[in-house]
């Protein structure tokens, strides 16, 4: 559905890209210094103390920025799908150059599934900058790149899998908090990117920015291969290991966060016994380095994980529903990238979704990115998107920005 054995190769395509921009000794070097301070940053304090969204409660700089850049890692306020205030983990990256006069725009970006748990989390490890996909394009473009954990992952607090409101809400929270940190020099422009599920965080962000955070200036929209029909997409991919381990974050998270509300929101009431025995288990393991061993539980369970339809099996059909973005009008232009050989967001269901989006008024910009799969199509269609943000949102405008110094 989401993401699979595709995007290990586009992670390591992505290294190799990365590879002119900082150097590999280097940011290995400085990435497992940095590794040491991570227990005691990620750790949050019991109780939880009251600020806004996008708060900053915590910062530290990131040595191993991308060459002509600086990073840090944040730990910032947000709020989750039930209004209650969290606290979540990212980085921000800014180009190490004075910044112009009203400030740099935002992109904040959404990434794809790397997991469900805590430890699963982007910014944790040696190379927290590797998933940001076209991070090097951005910050040469003048952008500051803001990438959030999302909740749950990094620091500890509810599961966000696939909860558009949670996703969207820590997506434009970190935007907030790249702004109120100092020296990046971030305006009130703000670009989304997203990519698969991010791409599903970013439309929901989209969709309750004017709301949520009516002081940013959203400018423009841009997913790859986003997850939006999650009932459809469930379905089509459920018959592989890749849609198995997917369900397995999915299902363990709206379980999570809805059966304390809704009854029947219980792993049982969807999934066969067998399912449900080790979907808890399945959903502490990441994606990354932990492949094996999910590979090895799910592939039992291809064909005998689901008891029922859970686009038509009440409640799971209401929170599907709930937690697919679309079906409103995006006041912005919106960019969308998919891969005419991608075998986990299926083309057709983009395509519906893109064509539910004109038809509500949408400026639509969508491109197919050929012989192309999951894991690739953001990579790939890097390019385009730069290329669309010079006309859509560029970072030259001198759009009015109440930034800090900084």
């Amino acid at each position: 559905m989401l993401i699979g054995v595709g995007l290990l190769a586009a992670i390591g395509l992505g290294l190799a890209i990365a590879s002119g921009y900082w150097t590999t000794d280097r940011r290995l070097a400085e990435g497992t210094a940095e590794e040491a301070t991570e227990e005691s940053f990620y750790q949050v304090p019991d109780p939880v103390p009251a600020a806004a969204p996008g708060t900053l409660l915590r910062e530290e700089p990131l040595l191993s920025a991308p060459n002509g850049s600086k990073a840090w890692r944040i730990l910032y306020h947000s709020t989750d799908v039930h209004g209650s205030d969290i606290l979540v983990s990212g980085v921000v990256v800014a180009p190490d150059s004075p910044a112009p006069p009203g400030g740099r725009p935002i992109v904040s970006w959404g990434h794809p599934t790397t997991g469900a748990a805590q430890r699963c989390a982007p910014s944790l490890g040696i190379a927290p900058f590797d998933v940001i996909e076209g991070l090097t394009q951005l910050l040469d473009a003048g952008y500051v790149v803001v990438a959030t954990d999302y909740s749950g992952m990094g620091a500890a607090g509810p599961d966000s899998y696939l909860i558009g409101d949670t996703e969207g809400n820590n997506v434009l929270d970190a935007a907030r908090a790249a702004r109120a940190l100092d020296g990046t020099g971030a305006g009130t422009r703000l670009v989304l990117w997203g990519h698969s599920q991010g791409g599903q965080a970013v439309l929901f962000a989209a969709q309750r920015a004017a709301d949520y955070a009516p002081e940013l200036h959203l400018q423009a929209v841009a997913v790859a291969a986003p997850a939006t029909n999650l009932a459809e997409l469930l379905k089509a991919d459920v018959g592989d290991v890749s849609g198995v381990t997917i369900g397995s974050y999915a299902f363990a998270a709206y379980s999570s966060v809805y059966e304390p509300t809704t009854p029947g929101a219980t792993l049982e009431s969807i999934l066969t016994p067998e399912g449900a025995a080790v979907t808890d288990e399945m959903a502490a393991l990441c994606l990354f380095g932990q492949n094996r061993e999910l590979h090895d539980i799910a592939t039992p369970l291809i064909g005998k994980y689901l008891a029922g339809d859970p686009g038509t099996t009440e409640p799971w059909a209401t929170l599907l529903a709930q937690n697919t973005p679309g079906g409103v009008r995006l006041p912005v232009p919106l960019f969308v990238a998919q891969g005419d050989a991608d075998q986990l967001v299926r083309p057709e269901i983009t395509a519906q979704f893109v064509a539910g989006e004109r038809a509500l008024g949408t400026e639509v910009t969508f491109e197919t990115i050929a012989d192309t799969g999951h894991g690739l199509v953001a990579l790939r269609a890097v390019p385009k998107l730069v290329d669309w943000l010079k006309t859509a949102a560029p970072a030259s405008s001198t759009a009015p920005s109440t930034a800090p110094a900084g």
